[in-house]
């Protein structure tokens, strides 16, 4: 009997499917798909605005608007991967961010035609099906627990960060490519041309994703404890307890997650809010032209941050996520001192955003590296809280630079940035908080 049993066992590991490497690309491939949303708003919002004649704020506001469902959409898909595997719920928000996009190219179709005159109609139309393609940028969460499943917890800070810093490489390539394809193609066609790399990388995932060997094994009718023993034979480690709203409950109960949700309020949150923001700055502010601030925006702030979360992730399996954070968000503060003193000055500007960019991509990766290890048995809602809640940042701060603009004028566009100073230095107090509780 036992043998039969022991049969059944390994005939089941023998048809699983995948494997971590492949995990992680087919998870960094749905994520990267999802996040080039971000870009389009931050590059085109201001074709948008002179067309339909908006103020600063609504400005802020519209290129914030994918960061609304890109957050805190966040919460719910990433606990339901814990209960229903990565691969359906990551396929489904992708889809819905596909049909956003569709709604937005017929919504700015109309507009440039003029059969929306109405200023009100227009901008609640981008808006709506803006919010609807942010779904896309909701992907991160629920890929990083994709992801968390697959790699044992010595390689988690090496493959979140990979997975994070290849995917948050979007918004740099896109927002420095879209001032071209604009000039080139217009602003209907290089919305339909990444609404069509969206189709055709939901098509790819769909072939190369494989739920962790846990997901498969379930889906095989095999209980929960079954399931787990069989997988961790295979070499799994992670396991969900099952149900999103437990996940949900019992990371919420861990007060260490919630220090992390501040802290990557400001780190991820904040790559969002400038990858958006920064456009408007060097064009209002500094007085480049648009090609000029879709590179320097794309290439030296969005790219080198997602970049940099690779390393940062790396440093946080050697020295430890807690060291590896305190150390960022010092960096962090460098950047947005320079920044708030730069006078407008282009050299000065360059320097900061490069600075703010290598301390925002370390704190990224050193962060998410922190998640598995607070919450082990809920990491689909610690990811959730985390990513979901943090990357708020991204919808809250660009209307606040606005703000700061609306209220001191053109000197508002360097003195916004002391919202990170502020919250960087929290940030560093909870690395702090977090560092000598846990001994690290």
């Amino acid at each position: 009997m036992s043998h039969e049993i022991r049969k059944k066992e390994i005939i089941s590991k023998e048809s699983l499917k995948g494997n971590p490497n492949l995990g992680l690309i087919a998870g960094t491939i749905a994520f990267f798909a999802g996040f080039a949303a971000v870009a389009l708003f931050g590059t085109t919002a201001h074709l948008i605005a002179n067309y339909l004649n908006l103020s600063i704020v609504e400005i802020g506001w519209l290129v914030a608007i994918p960061l609304v469902t890109g957050a805190f959409l966040r919460i719910p898909f990433s606990a339901l991967v814990d209960k229903y595997g990565g691969r359906r719920i990551l396929i489904t928000q992708l889809i819905i961010a596909l049909a956003g996009m569709i709604g937005l190219i017929f919504t700015l179709r109309a507009i440039l035609s003029h059969e929306i005159t109405n200023h009100l109609v227009g901008y609640a139309f981008v808006m709506t099906f803006g919010a609807i393609a942010g779904t896309g940028i909701s992907t991160f969460s629920s890929g990083i627990t994709y992801v968390s499943y697959w790699f044992p917890q010595k390689r988690q800070g090496f493959a979140l960060g990979f997975y994070a810093g290849i995917g948050n490489t979007a918004p740099g390539i896109f927002t420095a490519i879209l001032p071209f394809t604009l000039a080139s193609i217009g602003l209907i066609y290089s919305y339909a041309t990444w609404a069509s790399f969206l189709g055709i990388m939901i098509v790819v995932f769909s072939i190369v994703g494989f739920d962790a060997y846990y997901f498969q094994i379930v889906k095989k009718k095999k209980n929960h404890n079954e399931a787990i023993r069989i997988a961790r034979e295979a070499g799994e480690e992670l396991f969900p307890t099952g149900s999103a709203t437990k996940s949900l409950v019992d990371a919420a109960k861990v007060w260490s997650v919630w220090l992390l949700v501040v802290m990557y309020f400001i780190s991820f949150g904040g790559f969002e809010a400038l990858t958006e923001w920064l456009p408007t700055y060097w064009t209002k502010y500094v007085g480049v032209s648009t090609v000029e601030a879709g590179i320097l925006t794309g290439i030296l702030f969005s790219l080198v941050t997602a970049l940099i979360r690779v390393l940062g992730g790396w440093l946080g399996d050697r020295v430890g996520g807690e060291k590896a954070a305190l150390a960022s968000y010092i960096v962090m503060i460098f950047g947005s001192l320079i920044m708030i003193f730069s006078g407008a000055n282009f050299t000065l500007d360059v320097a900061g955003e490069i600075v703010m960019a290598l301390g925002m991509g370390a704190a990224n990766g050193a962060v998410y590296k922190l998640v598995p290890k607070y919450a082990p048995h809920s990491v689909g809602g610690a990811s959730g809280w985390v990513g979901g809640l943090g990357s708020a940042g991204g919808l809250l701060i660009p209307p606040a630079m606005a703000a700061f603009v609306q209220t001191f004028g053109v000197h508002g566009y360097s003195l916004g940035f002391i919202i990170f100073t502020i919250f960087s230095l929290v940030s560093i107090a909870f690395s702090l908080i977090l560092k000598r509780y846990y001994n690290a």
